[in-house]
């Protein structure tokens, strides 16, 4: 896979912040006290025309119905990041929402060194990393 570029990680670094405050401002507007919203990377494509957006949200059984919600409403979060973009970027990429597991895999990758669970007597434990 090739590294990204100097432009894509600035694209995706302004793009980032902006998202954070959208997110969890739309969050709170929308009654949900209590619940952490953070972008935990942006990815964005060669041609500039892709964003993908990693979320985090605490707490995890929030996650699934939030990102729904969110990927529902891809547009007006869309069209406000454009308007505080404006200045910075020319075009606004399209976004695309996924879940960051990353924490919770290295969750179960620490409980496993502990002993607490082990994935050699329950591979259960350890299931196949999703790549996406």
């Amino acid at each position: 896979m090739e590294e990204e570029s100097q432009r894509q990680k600035k694209i995706g670094g302004v793009l980032q912040q902006d998202l954070v405050e959208v997110l969890q401002g739309a969050a709170t507007q929308g009654g949900m006290r209590g619940v952490l919203i953070s972008v935990s990377k942006v990815k964005v494509t060669v041609d500039l025309s892709v964003a993908k957006v990693y979320l985090s949200i605490f707490p995890n059984d929030k996650a699934a119905p939030l990102l729904a919600g969110i990927k529902s409403n891809t547009s007006l979060i869309r069209h406000e990041l454009s308007q505080r973009t404006k200045h910075q970027l020319r075009r606004m990429p399209n976004l695309e929402f996924f879940i960051d597991d990353s924490l919770e895999y290295i969750d179960k990758i620490d409980k496993s060194l502990k002993g607490e669970e082990n994935p050699i007597k329950d591979p259960s434990f350890l299931d196949p990393r999703k790549k996406s």
